[in-house]
C-alpha cells in the first residue's frame, strides 16, 4: 500500500518558476525533463506578469517538504454574455499535473477545488476544463459534466 503523504495547499510565487516549469513539462515534453525549446521562455515571461494577479489568474501548487509536487492553472476568460454565461466571465482550468510519484494522493481534487472556490469568489459563471480520459472521473466526481460541443483548434 502506498503512503499518502499530506502537502500544504498554497498560491505559487514567482520564486517558484523553475519548480513549475518541470511539473508543466510532465504535461508536454513526454519526459518531464525541462527542456530550453521555446514554449518554456514564453511560458516564464506569462508567468512572471500573471503570478500576482489574483483577479484573472490562480496558480495554486501542492507542496510536500519544501517540493512543489503539484499544480494547476485557473485563468478568467471574458466574453459576450449569453444564457449559459450570463455575465460572460469563464475559467479556464488547467495543466492540472502531479509528480509521478504523488498521483492519487488526492492532490488534483484539491487543486481543482481551490479554482473552483477562485472562480465563486470572482464572480466566473462556470468553469470550464478539458480533460484526458485518466482525468476525467476526478472532474465527473467534482460535478463537472460532459457538454455537447466539440472542442476545436487552428494552430497557427
Amino acid at each position: 500500500m502506498t503512503k499518502i503523504i499530506p502537502g500544504r495547499l498554497r498560491a505559487a510565487e514567482a520564486t517558484d518558476w523553475a519548480q513549475l516549469r518541470s511539473l508543466w513539462a510532465l504535461l508536454f515534453d513526454d519526459g518531464g525533463t525541462p527542456s530550453e525549446e521555446p514554449w518554456t521562455g514564453h511560458a516564464r515571461e506569462w508567468f512572471m506578469r500573471h503570478v500576482e494577479d489574483s483577479r484573472h489568474v490562480r496558480f495554486p501548487v501542492i507542496e510536500v517538504d519544501g517540493e512543489l509536487v503539484a499544480t494547476a492553472i485557473g485563468t478568467l476568460e471574458l466574453g459576450v454574455p449569453n444564457p449559459q454565461c450570463v455575465r460572460g466571465r469563464t475559467v479556464r482550468l488547467a495543466n492540472v499535473v502531479a509528480l509521478p510519484e504523488h498521483r492519487g494522493h488526492g492532490h488534483g481534487t484539491m487543486l481543482v477545488l481551490d479554482v473552483v472556490a477562485w472562480a465563486r469568489s470572482i464572480a466566473a459563471d462556470r468553469v470550464d476544463l478539458s480533460a484526458t480520459p485518466a482525468g476525467q472521473r476526478i472532474y465527473e466526481k467534482l460535478g463537472f459534466t460532459l457538454t455537447s460541443a466539440p472542442r476545436m483548434k487552428l494552430v497557427l
